[in-house]
């Protein structure tokens, strides 16, 4: 009886790293409680995200009646600032705070600035709209405090979630930074799908009085959620005192320190492409299914759905694999990898409407996103110096979020023009007119990711060839190869 009780409790225990999502991170010095209450930013970054591009572009444009260029420009305003992340992360690598804080400060002004431009955004619609009272106000009044209030929340964003990762960074050891990773983005997604059920779901019976209700509401839980995810996250280091100190490096010198490292540059490169061909979809799967296939709204709003489950898997596939040791190149890789069948199954679904086509090719678009964004995110983390940990993550959000921003622009104007050089009623190559458009997008994602693979390739050689470098000498002799293969191998296991 003994033994099967303790062979019970031993099945027991092993339930929960086996079982629930990222309980193996954990340590003795950080449990899973303190690294979930932590990840809470990303949560109220994905709410955000969610308000601005999904709740607040159709609202302005339809129960506001805002035109929809000028909506255009205040969803693109935010991301004025996501050239300047890597300044944020240099600047949150060498702050000096009187309380031995570096990244908390970072993190709380980007809450301050989210709260100030929710606090304000929902009037500022109101007067941009012309409604109630707010018709008498000249137009340029509305439109100057809208764009003010994106501006707002939009630098607010990159700051805190620049800073909150760069913390996760310094809180956790090289090997869990996978896992880290998967954890963040997971939270991520479930902050996006939540927060839009809950505004879709309060939002049902649109008053301009409900519409300050939710705003405002989210600006609280920003504040709420921002505050508990950095509450006694960050070790205070004691007072610097009147030594004297070398003076911190400027931005330049970061800067020009950061690129001099082995293939930054590169990794930046794939960054941005790869975060091009898979973001040019994103406003266009939609459209497509409802313009080309005939899809009700009901059945392309679950698009939305099937892309993030499939980015779920996603994240879940590749913190499997890195956390035992995969390659983080290779892991995105084989994210862009996935990424060229899934743009052609979209693809062949327009001369053939096969709605199956479609669908599995919208799973495994955000399938391979997620794989190839965990691979670039992981990589940035581990091989990021210890003393630049936020300029390497900052200027990795820089690219990435700048990149998708471009990304979304080109896509519909190139989808318009070519449509519009397309005779109306008429075909090319054996595509309906309207389909056209589409096609010609998905077509130059799929050149894209095909540009992203050829410049990640030399990657995985030199990585290969330093491994083999680095194992060589363990045939030597006991002790040389037990102190120059282990590190070696911890090389590999982080992805680096």
């Amino acid at each position: 009886m003994r033994y099967l009780g303790q062979r019970m409790m031993a099945a027991w225990e092993s339930l929960g790293p086996r079982y629930m999502p990222f309980a193996d991170i954990a340590t003795p010095d950080l449990s899973l409680g303190r690294l979930v209450r932590l990840s809470l930013f990303q949560v109220s970054v994905g709410m955000t995200l969610v308000l601005l591009v999904g709740t607040l572009n159709r609202v302005m444009i339809v129960e506001l009646a805002v035109p929809a260029t000028v909506v255009g420009v205040m969803i693109a305003l935010p991301l004025v600032f996501a050239p300047f992340r890597a300044l944020i992360g240099h600047r949150s690598d060498t702050h000096r705070c009187e309380l031995g804080w570096r990244r908390v400060p970072f993190v709380w002004k980007g809450t301050l600035l989210q709260f100030g431009g929710f606090a304000i955004m929902p009037f500022a619609l109101l007067v941009l709209a012309g409604k109630g009272q707010a018709d008498t106000l000249p137009i340029w009044f509305g439109q100057s405090a809208a764009a003010l209030a994106f501006l707002l929340v939009g630098a607010g964003t990159h700051i805190v979630q620049t800073a909150g990762l760069a913390l996760a960074t310094d809180l956790t050891p090289s090997e869990s930074h996978p896992k880290v990773v998967g954890m963040m983005y997971v939270m991520l997604l479930v902050g996006m799908i939540v927060s839009a059920l809950l505004f879709g779901a309060v939002l049902a019976d649109f008053t301009p009085g409900r519409l300050v209700q939710v705003i405002q509401g989210a600006a609280v839980a920003c504040l709420v959620l921002n505050a508990t995810a950095m509450w006694k996250q960050e070790t205070r280091r004691p007072p610097r005192g009147a030594a004297a100190r070398a003076p911190d490096p400027t931005f330049r010198e970061s800067w020009v320190r950061f690129c001099a490292g082995e293939n930054t540059l590169r990794r930046l490169v794939i960054v941005g492409l790869g975060t091009m061909a898979f973001g040019m979809a994103d406003v266009l799967l939609e459209p497509f299914g409802g313009q080309v296939l005939n899809w009700t709204v009901a059945e392309t709003t679950k698009l939305t759905a099937l892309l993030a489950f499939g980015g779920l898997l996603g994240f879940w596939f590749a913190s499997h694999v890195l956390g035992q040791g995969g390659d983080a190149y290779r892991t995105a890789l084989n994210g862009a990898l996935v990424g060229v069948p899934a743009f052609a199954l979209v693809i062949l679904a327009a001369p053939t409407g096969l709605s199956a086509a479609f669908l599995v090719g919208n799973f495994l678009i955000g399938f391979g996103a997620a794989v190839f964004g965990h691979g670039t995110l992981t990589a940035t983390m581990t091989q990021a110096p210890k003393d630049q940990a936020g300029l390497a993550l900052g200027a990795w959000g820089a690219v990435q979020a700048t990149a998708a921003g471009v990304a979304m622009a080109l896509s519909g104007s190139i989808r318009d023009l070519v449509n519009l050089a397309v005779e109306a009623g008429g075909s090319v190559a054996g595509f309906a007119a309207e389909a056209t458009g589409y096609i010609t997008v998905y077509g130059l994602e799929i050149v894209l990711l095909l540009v992203t693979i050829a410049a990640t390739i030399p990657l995985l050689q030199k990585r290969s060839g330093s491994r083999q470098q680095i194992g060589a000498p363990v045939a030597l002799g006991r002790g040389n190869g037990r102190a120059l293969g282990e590190p070696g191998r911890r090389h590999e296991g982080a992805g680096s």
